[in-house]
């Protein structure tokens, strides 16, 4: 796909990601638009999103983010980044629906598909990865090599998954190249905290319960610690990656509580566990080892019914691993 060409003689287009926007929506939503605002400057451009973290404000048109969307407003196309299903960008849906043709740039394997044109490349690092290669790697500005690299070192953990590929490092070659500042990109975007995030962390990980031999851990955040430390469900980064290293473990679960008393909860795996799998049976979605949903019930239902899921899992994992090395010494 090139973008551009897609998007053909449209003249209106809107752009969105999925709520919550963390690194890799926020990135891959502003990198659009400042390459569209480069190489495309006749098209009226609009961003819609819920608003990002201030950690990402360096990153050009940061400040042209809306977060409503103008009533009666009519789009010739609207492009969707970083999101498996129309009901993540639900707050922006009706600009969605109601364009001439619709767009979705992603990397979910749970994307159902449900754009006009869906560019969807289950096996790449990022959105900013997919976004990045409908451009024409010529016209790419700094602005816009700021936001791409952005997007990647959020979504590869500054290239530790294993969704890291020589691709992903190519392209993150390429953005260092246009004189960014990587090392103030990762410091300030990714790694630093403040203060209360760290208390925040800290409790978490105290209050953290192994379970399964060793193999799962999680931890639980209630809307009394969000008043009590004043914090959002943003300042929760990097807690259930923390708990992903944890020796020995092969998942871990990290449940949030939400306004209206459901569980949001984020799962991230080892080698062993596909929690996209998991997370598809409560109606979520990700990748085969970081993926989420929305619960409703008791936290520790939920965490015993993921648990058992995990178990179900890693007993299937032994049980082919068993019947290999049977065949191999028969």
């Amino acid at each position: 796909m090139n973008i551009i060409e897609e998007l053909g003689a449209a003249k209106v287009v809107g752009i969105t990601g999925h709520i919550r926007p963390d690194g890799d929506c926020t990135g891959s939503v502003l990198g659009l638009y400042n390459y569209l605002k480069d190489n495309a400057p006749d098209i009226d451009v609009n961003v819609y999103l819920e608003q990002p973290s201030d950690k990402l404000s360096y990153l050009n048109g940061f400040d042209a983010i809306k977060n409503v969307i103008e009533p009666d407003k009519k789009f010739d196309a609207f492009i969707v980044l970083d999101c498996s299903s129309i009901d993540r960008i639900e707050p922006f849906a009706d600009g969605f629906k109601n364009a001439d043709k619709t767009i979705c740039i992603d990397h979910h394997i749970s994307n159902d598909s449900f754009a006009d044109v869906n560019n969807v490349i289950p096996t790449a690092s990022s959105a900013c990865e997919v976004l990045y290669d409908t451009f024409d790697a010529g016209k790419v500005s700094r602005n816009t090599a700021e936001c791409i690299y952005t997007g990647i070192i959020h979504d590869t953990g500054v290239f530790k998954y294993s969704c890291t590929s020589l691709h992903t490092m190519e392209i993150a070659g390429k953005m260092m190249q246009m004189g960014i500042d990587y090392s103030d990109i990762i410091d300030n975007s990714f790694y630093k905290k403040s203060y209360v995030q760290n208390q925040i962390l800290g409790r978490a990980l105290m209050e953290s319960i192994v379970l399964l031999h060793g193999k799962v851990i999680f931890s639980i955040v209630r809307k009394r610690d969000f008043d009590f430390y004043g914090i959002d469900s943003s300042d929760l980064d990097g807690i259930i990656d923390q708990l992903r290293v944890t020796d020995g473990i092969e998942c871990a679960i990290l449940l949030y509580e939400k306004e209206d008393g459901n569980y949001k909860v984020s799962m991230r795996s080892n080698d062993a566990v596909d929690v996209s799998a998991i997370a598809k049976i409560f109606g979520g979605g990700g990748h085969i080892k970081a993926a989420g949903c929305t619960v409703h019930g008791q936290p520790r239902d939920i965490v015993m019914n993921i648990t058992h899921m995990v178990e179900h899992q890693l007993n299937e994992q032994e049980e082919k691993q068993e019947s290999i090395y049977d065949k191999r010494n028969s």
